[in-house]
């Protein structure tokens, strides 16, 4: 698995805001499922070490099935590295019988200043082959598109 998506964003946020968004349990939930989907987060340890399960669920599974059940996502991430406010590194694992969907994908989020916001690329490498690349890159980019949304609406 040596595949790599990515997607960036400018966010109308300073680094340290986004940063604490891609930290909080609540903002997570809120923002992280792409559209179509919502996340519920089960379990949550924001250190290095540490990091959370959350469930996605389609809200329409009748075009996208589900890793884990007909309607349903569920990850395991961990945080890998935190680099307060320029860097998030997690790895995720679905919960999947599809060895299609095996081994351990690592999300880096890199947040740098732009102006009077913050530019935001998330890399994913190692992503497992049964996710389609093309769908996986709209859905980190709508992720990006949620967590502007949230962001600049905190300000």
């Amino acid at each position: 698995m040596d595949r790599t998506d990515r997607a960036s964003r400018v966010i109308a946020a300073p680094p340290a805001t986004v940063y604490g968004a891609l930290l909080d349990r609540d903002s997570i939930e809120a923002w992280l499922p792409p559209d179509g989907m919502r996340g519920r987060v089960e379990r949550w340890d924001p250190r290095p070490g540490g990091g959370f399960r959350m469930a996605l669920t389609y809200l329409d599974a009748s075009d996208s099935p589900g890793k884990t059940s007909d309607a349903t996502d569920v990850v395991d991430v961990g945080f890998a590295d935190l680099v307060p406010p320029e860097r998030v590194v997690q790895r995720a694992v679905f919960e999947a019988d599809d060895p299609s969907y095996a081994g351990t994908m690592t999300m880096t989020w890199h947040l740098a200043a732009n102006g009077d916001g913050t530019e935001v690329t998330v890399t994913a490498t190692d992503v497992p082959p049964g996710i389609d690349q093309a769908a996986h890159e709209a859905g980190i980019a709508s992720s990006l598109a949620n967590l502007a949304s949230y962001v600049e609406g905190a300000d």
